[in-house]
């Protein structure tokens, strides 16, 4: 954006591109966001997940192999395993706080990934943001209903958009 002189950009983030629409809303040149089932949030943990990180440490620390973690992270070797790491490990309920462009929220109902609770609270951080949940749509709700997703996309950025004559 810098390097090409963008300016009044509207930025759509999706999952994993959500975090870096949050990050990216910092700016001046962004004059609005689309965040679509967006991560980084702080995710609700259960006991079970604290005790599985645990053993995982303990069968590591005494050089036990693991077939922990996601799959993604599975699929990673070396530095990046460790860049992962550091990465969803960011919460980014702060930055998000910090947005004060208008923000369209579009969350597909039935998302495992990024539960309805994150879109919630993603309402409640960003104070210029709206929301709208994708009955009927998971964690891709512009695969599952993509003409009705393109319309909420379309209808919000196009009120942000410079136009030239």
């Amino acid at each position: 954006m810098e390097f090409y002189k963008m300016e009044n950009v509207v930025v759509v983030g999706h999952s994993f591109g959500g975090r870096v629409a949050i990050k990216l809303a910092e700016s001046s040149r962004v004059a609005a966001l689309i965040l679509t089932d967006a991560a980084g949030l702080k995710p609700r943990r259960r006991p079970s997940y604290y005790f599985k990180v645990l053993s995982y440490k303990i069968k590591k620390a005494l050089g036990f192999s693991s077939n922990s973690g996601s799959s993604d992270y599975r699929a990673l070797t070396g530095a990046m395993k460790g860049t992962f790491v550091k990465v969803v490990n960011e919460y980014l309920d702060g930055s998000a706080a910090k947005i004060t462009c208008p923000t369209l929220l579009i969350w597909g109902e039935n998302d495992a990934e990024t539960p309805l609770y994150m879109y919630k609270r993603c309402l409640r951080l960003i104070a210029s943001s709206r929301g709208v949940i994708m009955e009927n749509a998971g964690h891709f709700p512009f695969l599952d209903d993509p003409k009705r997703y393109y319309t909420l996309v379309k209808q919000f950025a196009i009120t942000f958009s410079e136009v030239p004559s």
